[in-house]
């Protein structure tokens, strides 16, 4: 199924023909191929689309809702979101997205849209073959998988928005395992982008093994008070965590550590966080929210000094403000709520800033945490967290031994406040990404 302008156009006249006084329809649609490899033999390979659309009304300050794949089916579903908002509670902050300016993002790859099966499977196979060669004492791969997708967006609303886009993404992920004396390591790597040429699928076979190899023949260190390097993936793990408390939404629950304190100090004066829609190429990016908004750059934290808030529609009329382009849905059949785009931190000043390769050197002593257990369950309300971590000791600017069992524990906002330097080394996981960050002063127990 399809949808083009017109169609949707017709789709929120016939809404408000029902008896709306304002409509919106949502349409999206993706077609996958997605490869699995064993053994470098194709384990799985499949081809698929979906689509489906939305329909949103609001009548009578009362919000209706109705979805559907089937475009014959559009008389009733319409008929559903009108008859919906009949039992919905009077909202008077209710409102749909004005006609906007589309942003110019570039997020489209040919090379992904004209995939062939036998390119993808070649893709894939590549991940497997590089972990395996890249070290000897890799035993065993779990899931060398590679995706390819082409997405198409539609809106229309009877506040004269009227869009439509199209987006790409491929990515590439693997787990292996590394084996010695009868001690086993895995490691995991994984790289994703609008475009095709950004991606190295034999990197990500190579780095996921190397991870792996590493953390061979580690051992426990006894409790000590040192400083911490979080690896660019273990900091924006921590980062998509600390996503939560800049949305609106959370802050106008009281389910948010940042509540009643924008303007004021929250992290480290080095940091700067900022959420975009408009980096090229980055999965996050696009030219207009999920309701139609355009997307932008919005400086969350600039020298550790809390800014703004992430908004969509609803969430900003409610505080008298304006959306930041962060409507986001997790499908056609989910409203829009508010989320990011690409969330990153970068150093607020270059003197903060350090290369990756002179990371161990800056430090005497501490812990480079390569992987960490459980950060989910940190508490996103109190910002209060206790993980398992595995790395690499730090002695004298060298590596002493790999570490494993190790516990750190503390608070979000004091754990950021805490940050003395940044690395060059920016790297993105889906919409969160973050460099190297030195932390100091952390607590680790056995």
């Amino acid at each position: 199924m399809s949808l083009d302008p017109g169609m949707a156009r017709e789709f929120v006249s016939q809404a408000l023909r029902a008896g709306a006084d304002h409509a919106e329809l949502f349409f999206r649609s993706y077609r996958n191929v997605s490869v699995e490899i064993k053994d470098q033999t194709v384990a799985s390979l499949s081809s698929s689309f979906s689509s489906g659309y939305a329909v949103r009304v609001i009548r009578d300050n009362r919000i209706g809702f109705s979805f559907s794949t089937d475009i014959h089916e559009a008389r009733q579903v319409i008929a559903r979101a009108v008859e919906a908002s009949g039992s919905a509670d009077k909202d008077l902050f209710l409102s749909f997205a004005a006609d906007s300016t589309m942003s110019e993002v570039r997020i489209c790859d040919d090379s992904i849209r004209n995939m062939k099966h036998e390119d993808a499977v070649r893709l894939a196979l590549q991940i497997e073959k590089a972990a395996y060669d890249a070290d000897s004492r890799i035993q065993r791969v779990r899931k060398p998988s590679a995706s390819f997708t082409v997405s198409e967006t539609v809106i229309a609303n009877s506040c004269g928005m009227h869009a439509r886009y199209e987006a790409t993404a491929c990515s590439a992920q693997i787990t292996v395992v590394a084996e010695s004396s009868g001690e086993s390591q895995s490691g995991w790597d994984y790289q994703g982008s609008r475009f095709l040429n950004d991606l190295s699928f034999e990197d990500v076979g190579r780095t996921a093994a190397a991870s792996a190899a590493r953390l061979l023949g580690s051992r426990k260190i006894r409790g000590t008070k040192a400083d911490v390097i979080l690896d660019n993936t273990v900091a924006g793990e921590f980062l998509g965590i600390f996503a939560a408390s800049l949305s609106s939404d959370a802050v106008q629950k009281g389910k948010s550590l940042l509540a009643d304190r924008l303007h004021s100090r929250i992290v480290s004066p080095l940091i700067n966080i900022t959420d975009s829609g408009l980096l090229p190429d980055r999965l996050g990016s696009r030219p207009i929210d999920d309701e139609g908004v355009s997307t932008q750059a919005t400086p969350l934290v600039q020298e550790g000094v809390l800014l703004s808030y992430l908004f969509n529609t609803y969430t900003a009329n409610k505080v008298k403000t304006v959306s930041t382009g962060n409507a986001l849905r997790g499908g056609f059949s989910s409203l829009p709520s508010v989320g990011v785009t690409n969330l990153f931190i970068e150093a607020s000043e270059t003197s903060a800033c350090i290369p990756r390769r002179s990371l161990f050197s800056s430090m005497r002593k501490g812990l480079y945490v390569v992987d960490a257990m459980g950060i989910h369950t940190a508490n996103p309300v109190s910002g209060d967290f206790s993980i398992g971590v595995s790395g690499l000791w730090i002695e004298n600017g060298e590596v002493a031994f790999p570490v494993k069992e190790a516990v750190i524990s503390g608070n979000l906002l004091e754990f950021f406040t805490k940050v003395s330097a940044v690395g060059d080394d920016l790297r993105f996981y889906g919409a969160v990404g973050s460099p190297s960050l030195i932390i100091s002063d952390i607590d680790i127990s056995a």
